[in-house]
């Protein structure tokens, strides 16, 4: 799928993501975005397995987390670094939105894959996106994203199984056209 940038998302949940624009770099493309949460909102608790992911607070208070350790805050002109393979989590902490900057680099499948969330976050109304996009998302691109908090046996019997009855009934087309998963 090709993006024009700016491309805006956002899950109804209190989350905005505004990819700006795509880097090109030897290793691999860089986007670049701003990034906006509601008081309390952030996304859950999830790893990026291929790429990296720094966040600089503009506005807001940042509580995050990494997976084991305590919560930690990053306040006006901080920055945040969460490195590949590392499980962790971010929200706006007290009751001013959360804005900030940042890239995910290389950018990979990361915009589709976030906009495909964000939009089966909407279709749910809750923070679990819709059951069969979830299931599709999470199984398809495992390579490359993961959500710790998801027992293992629902990632490899459940979805799969979710996946397979979805592809039977026809709920994947909005997916026609989605990039590869990395190996």
């Amino acid at each position: 799928m090709i993006y024009k940038y700016p491309h805006t998302i956002e899950n109804g949940l209190g989350e905005k993501i505004i990819f700006k624009s795509l880097e090109s770099a030897p290793d691999g493309d860089k986007v670049i975005l701003e990034a906006f949460c509601t008081p309390g909102a952030g996304p859950a608790m999830h790893t990026h397995l291929k790429q990296e992911e720094e966040l600089t607070v503009v506005s807001g208070t940042m509580g995050y987390q990494i997976l084991g350790q305590e919560p930690k805050i990053a306040g006006r002109g901080e920055t945040v670094l969460f490195t590949r393979g590392t499980p962790h989590k971010f929200w706006a902490e007290g009751q001013e939105t959360l804005h900030c900057h940042g890239w995910i680099h290389p950018a990979n499948s990361i915009v589709f894959f976030l906009s495909a969330v964000y939009a089966a976050q909407k279709k749910s109304g809750k923070d679990e996106p819709e059951p069969f996009d979830g299931a599709y998302l999470l199984t398809t691109y495992s390579s490359e994203y993961d959500m710790p908090i998801i027992p293992a046996f629902v990632k490899k019997i459940i979805f799969p199984l979710t996946c397979f009855i979805g592809r039977l009934t026809g709920k994947y087309k909005h997916f026609n056209g989605a990039p590869a998963p990395l190996k």
